[in-house]
């Protein structure tokens, strides 16, 4: 499978442009804080797509995902809907970290630092 296929389908682009449009209040929030390469230069994509899924936040140069989950997340069907999506992501080499919405508005140093501590160290 080519990397167009896998990064950014067209197919998906409508869909990753109307969730762009409609950040929640956490990733409008969290992404004043990762755009424009603020976070130890690293580039970070919001509303990324990957194989067949949206992502909140793709940093190509570290393969690392962002997640933020809100309530709709606090239940068995979506808990195993994104352990499914993780693994994949995983299997990928694309490793996932997942903060609750709460944690960015609350805890914003400290999501901050577990992001910056999951960059790969040269």
């Amino acid at each position: 499978m080519s990397t167009k296929q896998i990064y950014n389908k067209p197919i998906l682009k409508p869909y990753r442009r109307k969730l762009r449009s409609n950040l929640t209040p956490a990733e409008a929030f969290l992404w004043t804080h990762l755009k424009n390469k603020q976070l130890e230069g690293r580039r970070f994509r919001r509303q990324f797509s990957i194989h067949n899924y949206i992502v909140d936040f793709y940093c190509p140069a570290e393969k690392l995902v962002l997640e933020l989950d809100g309530e709709i997340h606090n239940n068995a069907i979506a808990i195993e809907r994104d352990r499914i999506r993780d693994a994949k992501l995983n299997k990928m080499g694309i490793k996932v970290l997942r903060f609750e919405n709460s944690l960015v508005f609350d805890k914003l140093e400290w999501v901050l630092e577990e992001i910056k501590n999951s960059f790969i160290r040269v």
